[in-house]
């Protein structure tokens, strides 16, 4: 599985970016924007092509999920610990994220899939990640009911190392938004995971 998350801020050219990146095989693209306005969002979605809207997860916002179709819900560490999770539980898909090997071990069947970050250290976010163990904590996995994603410094010289790790997939985030060249990058690193799918085979 390959993930794309959005930067917080809408840039330039994104939806565009986004679109070309569903027609290139992304399998997720993860809307996670928590400063925007309900009207930006709206104007945001709107650009979105409607066949993709079904691999939409929104992060906020969530009153519109309906409205576009969006059948995902990503709920926060923080909700996700208050339980404010519940409500959504019956209706919608729903993910989460964490941060140590002992919380995800921890969570209920009944999420899809989790973050575990940071795997390598942050390309957004300077000096993130760089003491992570997170790695070598994989392997002390033994929740198989929910599908580990790798986050954090996730790039095509990695890809197939966080695979190898364990991981059932992984989350793009400075390695696209960050490079001239987002598409390009995102091809390449897709092309980490089927080689890597190929060679379970």
């Amino acid at each position: 599985m390959i993930i794309v998350i959005s930067p917080e801020e809408i840039l330039p050219n994104e939806v565009d970016i986004v679109n070309e990146m569903f027609q290139e095989g992304l399998e997720l693209f993860h809307i996670r924007k928590p400063f925007i306005s309900d009207q930006e969002m709206i104007l945001f979605l709107d650009q979105i092509n409607e066949s993709f809207h079904s691999q939409l997860v929104m992060h906020g916002h969530f009153e519109l999920a309906g409205e576009y179709g969006i059948s995902r819900l990503h709920i926060r560490e923080n909700d996700r610990i208050n339980g404010l999770h519940a409500m959504y539980a019956e209706n919608y898909l729903t993910s989460t994220s964490v941060h140590n090997i002992n919380a995800f071990n921890a969570l209920e069947k009944d999420w899809e899939y989790a973050f575990l970050s940071p795997f390598f250290p942050s390309i957004s976010k300077q000096g993130y990640g760089e003491a992570s163990t997170i790695l070598e904590e994989v392997r002390m996995r033994h929740n198989q009911n929910v599908k580990l994603i790798a986050l954090g410094g996730i790039q095509e010289e990695n890809v197939e190392r966080a695979l190898h790790s364990g991981a059932e997939g992984v989350a793009l985030l400075g390695a696209i938004w960050q490079n001239e060249q987002p598409v390009s990058v995102f091809h390449k690193c897709r092309e980490g995971v089927m080689k890597y799918n190929y060679q379970k085979i």
